[in-house]
């Protein structure tokens, strides 16, 4: 195990948007992975109202040094006006997986 060097990036999207936004951030190489989690139940405050939506749960891998160009990249492809998106890091992470996450996202 290791010093975090990865960032691991959650948010929550439209069943049809997910897959769409994790491809996105796969083909420029800002993300090494992506797990879709569908059928995740949300209650939120919105305009003055609650809601109660279907959506999907995603939480996608980056190394460190790309997390904000990842974020920013999510941000402007989401369909919501404000999307949640939390970056968190993680405690310790297995070496072999990080190598693995870095050589994905720089194309070698």
């Amino acid at each position: 195990m290791s010093e975090p060097g990865l960032r691991l990036i959650i948010c929550t999207a439209p069943e049809e948007a997910a897959p769409t936004l994790a491809r996105t951030l796969l083909e420029r190489r800002l993300i090494g992975c992506a797990n879709l989690l569908p059928a995740v139940r949300s209650l939120y405050w919105w305009q003055g109202a609650i809601q109660d939506d279907g959506e999907v749960l995603m939480l996608m891998e980056t190394p460190a040094e790309q997390a904000e160009a990842a974020v920013a990249a999510l941000a402007e492809a989401h369909p919501y006006e404000v999307p949640k998106i939390l970056v968190l890091m993680p405690e310790s992470i297995n070496l072999p997986y990080l190598a693995w996450l870095r050589a994905t996202t720089s194309g070698t």
